[in-house]
């Protein structure tokens, strides 16, 4: 079951969400009446992702440097400022530096993404996100041999970040893959939703979507990577090594100490009546990444 669209796309070709929604009604309809697949990026989710409103996906968010309930990013994360911006990129690469987002952006070809995010909570939201593969912009600096993993760092800006000043997390915040896991074609730098740019508190300008990981993994409002040798740091694995591990995949097998993983609500329309559904092994994406874990123990390799 394809579970994102690889078609090339400029940000303008992105299907708005009413025509995205309606377009998918009809794609039902005419599925139903024996008149076949209707080609088009609006088509790109199998029926069982129907995506969140744009409302939900941007009023409901985890990012603690503006607070910690879901609704206090959307409230305060306009102090961000966004423009202009630029990422540091070191390591074990060929062509370290500071660049401009306009820079990183150049060249890479916009595709439309619906994936769905699953959080350790036990919610989760379908997304159609737009970006490009994170392995474009690695393979654009050149990554050395011996470099096995990849740091990210979100920004840190007390002054416009107002929950930094509790000390939830070590800030700023980290977190890492694998460079294998890096290299999936799964693997997106999302720089929108919907088509429209990605709001303060959805990570803009531009941030990390890794589908079969929880959330946590996905940072956002990027400054930093690094290319290097060693594991990287990663901010909830500091904060609760027992609760939090460095892969962080989907496995409804392994229970959050505190609840199970084994069923999820996906959060939709309304996301008080949602039903629960039984969680899928890597958020449903096995096909395209248990081969990078094979051999491993993922019940201790969180």
């Amino acid at each position: 079951m394809t579970r994102f669209w690889k078609g090339k796309l400029t940000e303008n070709d992105v299907t708005p969400e009413a025509i995205y929604l309606n377009r998918r009604q009809i794609m039902a309809g005419a599925a139903g009446l024996g008149l076949g697949a209707i080609a088009g990026p609006a088509l790109a989710a199998p029926s069982d992702l129907t995506p969140a409103s744009y409302e939900g996906i941007t009023h409901y968010n985890n990012y603690y440097e503006f607070g910690t309930g879901k609704e206090d990013p959307a409230r305060y994360a306009h102090t961000l400022v966004t423009s202009p911006w630029s990422i540091q990129i070191g390591g074990m690469v060929d062509k370290p530096g500071t660049y401009a987002l306009e820079d990183v952006l150049k060249g890479k070809q916009i595709e439309e993404r619906i994936y769905r995010l699953r959080c350790v909570e036990g919610w989760s939201m379908v997304i159609p996100w737009n970006g490009f593969q994170l392995s474009a912009l690695l393979d654009s600096v050149g990554v050395q041999s011996g470099a096995k993993y990849v740091a990210f760092q979100t920004a840190e800006r007390p002054d416009q970040m107002p929950g930094l000043s509790r000390r939830v997390l070590d800030w700023p915040y980290r977190e890492g893959l694998r460079l294998d896991e890096a290299m999936n074609p799964l693997t997106l730098l999302a720089t929108g939703i919907y088509g429209k740019d990605l709001l303060n508190q959805n990570g803009a300008p531009i941030r990390l979507v890794v589908p079969w990981k929880y959330g946590f993994k996905s940072i956002k409002s990027i400054v930093r990577i690094t290319l290097q040798e060693e594991e990287p740091f990663t901010s909830w694995k500091d904060q609760n090594y027992r609760e939090y591990g460095f892969y962080s995949n989907v496995n409804p097998k392994v229970s959050h100490p505190r609840w199970s993983q084994a069923t999820e609500r996906v959060l939709g329309t309304n996301r008080l009546i949602a039903p629960r559904r039984d969680t899928e092994m890597f958020n449903g994406y096995g096909e395209e990444v248990a081969s990078l874990y094979a051999g491993m123990d993922l019940g201790k390799n969180y």
